[in-house]
């Protein structure tokens, strides 16, 4: 890669199965901490923020712009913070995910400047079914996407003015967690003159074109009405709140869609949506934030945003893999912008970059710790950052598998090779001291095949055997040496035998190693 290579802006391109963001030309890997919503909105007290991020091992922040600071004054823009943020970054040598607050923050309008809060008449709100209005600009008015749209293509502007040549910032996200409360739609009369309307084409031709890969809860919607291709919502998707909800997100999406079509044509950086997960299956659309880039709606939103390039989980639950597995299907990368900071992120992360198409990692207010040294975020980041180069080059090739166990786990079982793996919570060998209690820590890592006979192991808290897959054969062990990369090459440490392998029948992540194996297998 050359120059035109690094100075092309950060992009996603598809390499194999996997989708890679490319950065100076190079495939990166974003481990990641989102700050506190109001963290970047004085640079003061960033100030000793930057350090703990460091001692975590982050390269990326991911950091709010705030529309009512940026335009305070309709037409009159303020940078300082944008620019101070950027500077800052750039000392540290961290990369930026910049969010943008504008229209909508949580549901809500509350970032919205003041000039727009004011004057409900020129900029309506969404209302009830009773007709009272929310904190919530309705995506039905023209003015309120042409002001939140003149605000994003300026920030737009300015970045490619003030970081086209660095790449500090690496990707925008649109609004934040988007949805409707608290009715599954609005009822504002620029709303209830949409819904009289017949289903928009677009949409009804990606249904007819997307019949056979449609999600499924959003296919049986269609089908259970006819699988018509003309007719208003409700003929269409039938009557109830289910309608409701793709009505709202089909106008949500086509709003994100035009900022987001906006701001690339000023400067095409990579561009992705959050969606607040309904993590309770009993509760209805308008009782959760309701028509964001939910799994269910996912085609809504691909139909309707073809400029955004990811739907993204906001992870505040404890169903990491189920909702990964939702957020993946039909090939889509996982993006996770934004995940509680807690106890199991150590273990979730490597888990995500091993066995998903994942780009990003980013527990949320990850400035609110006082130990950052000793935060297990930052040590499982220290072990990614440490194996980018590997991961980046074998995961494309299928030649990577992640495993994330707790105490109810099943085995985790993989083939890479010319062996099998089975994984297992530490714990189960019954040797540590917390084993017999009730609770078990999250424990996960990953595997990386360089040849058939040679791996990479990674990770905490795992315990893998082995066997080849030639029928008769056992697995014994060449060698099990743990080491580190430094600068991208392997400098091995103690050479594992004996108690360490017991005796050659496993590798062991021992809990709290946080330890990268180098293992060379042979068949007998």
């Amino acid at each position: 890669m050359g120059t035109r290579a690094q100075s092309a802006p950060p992009r996603l391109v598809k390499t194999g199965p996997s989708t890679q963001l490319l950065v100076d030309g190079k495939p990166f890997l974003i481990l990641g901490g989102e700050l506190g919503n109001s963290s970047s909105s004085s640079t003061a007290y960033l100030q000793p923020v930057w350090p703990k991020l460091q001692a975590m091992h982050l390269n990326t922040v991911f950091a709010p712009v705030y529309w009512e600071l940026l335009e305070p004054t309709e037409g009159r823009f303020d940078f300082k913070l944008v620019d101070e943020l950027l500077a800052d970054a750039r000392r540290h040598q961290l990369k930026l995910v910049l969010l943008w607050f504008g229209a909508w923050k949580n549901s809500m309008s509350v970032y919205a400047p003041a000039w727009v809060k004011t004057d409900p008449s020129r900029f309506p709100r969404a209302t009830d079914a009773q007709g009272h209005p929310q904190e919530i600009l309705t995506p039905f008015s023209a003015a309120n996407l042409e002001a939140d749209k003149k605000a994003f293509v300026r920030l737009m502007q300015h970045l490619k003015q003030t970081d086209s040549r660095t790449h500090t910032v690496l990707m925008v996200q649109v609004e934040n967690e988007i949805g409707m409360l608290p009715e599954a739609r609005s009822y504002d009369a620029a709303a209830q003159a949409a819904f009289a309307q017949p289903v928009p084409e677009p949409l009804l031709t990606y249904l007819q074109r997307n019949s056979a890969s449609l999600r499924p809860e959003f296919a049986a919607q269609w089908q259970r009405h006819g699988a018509k291709t003309q007719g208003t919502w409700t003929e269409v998707f039938g009557p109830g709140v289910a309608t409701d909800e793709i009505f709202q997100a089909w106008y949500y999406a086509d709003f994100t869609n035009t900022l987001a079509a906006a701001g690339k044509a000023a400067y095409p950086l990579p561009m992705y949506v959050n969606a607040a997960l309904n993590y309770r299956a009993d509760r209805l659309p308008g009782q959760y934030p309701s028509a964001g880039p939910l799994p269910h709606l996912a085609d809504v939103w691909e139909a309707g945003a073809p400029s955004i390039d990811i739907l993204a989980p906001d992870y505040y639950n404890p169903n990491f893999r189920y909702w990964s597995d939702l957020f993946t299907r039909n090939g889509r990368p996982l993006f996770t912008p934004e995940i509680a900071f807690e106890p199991g992120d150590d273990a979730k992360a490597l888990y995500a970059f091993g066995h998903y198409n994942c780009l990003s990692f980013s527990p949320f207010s990850i400035e609110s710790t006082d130990k950052p040294a000793q935060e297990p975020i930052g040590k499982a980041y220290d072990l990614l950052q440490q194996i980018t180069p590997l991961l980046t080059k074998y995961q494309p090739l299928g030649a990577v598998r992640g495993f994330l166990q707790a105490k109810d786990s099943a085995a985790g079982h993989a083939t890479l090779g010319d062996y099998r793996f089975t994984v297992k919570h530490d714990y189960t060998l019954g040797w540590a001291p917390d084993a017999k209690k009730p609770d078990w820590p999250l424990a996960g890592g990953l595997i990386i095949s360089v040849a058939p006979d040679e791996f990479y192991v990674v990770g905490n808290s795992l315990v893998i055997n082995c066997e080849p897959t030639a029928a008769g054969k056992k697995a014994g062990f060449v060698s099990i040496d743990e080491g580190r990369f430094v600068n991208g090459a392997w400098v091995p440490g103690r050479r594992l035998n004996g108690d360490q392998n017991h005796q050659g029948r496993h590798i062991r992540l021992e809990p709290g190693s946080y330890a990268i194996q180098h293992v060379k297998l042979y068949a007998y």
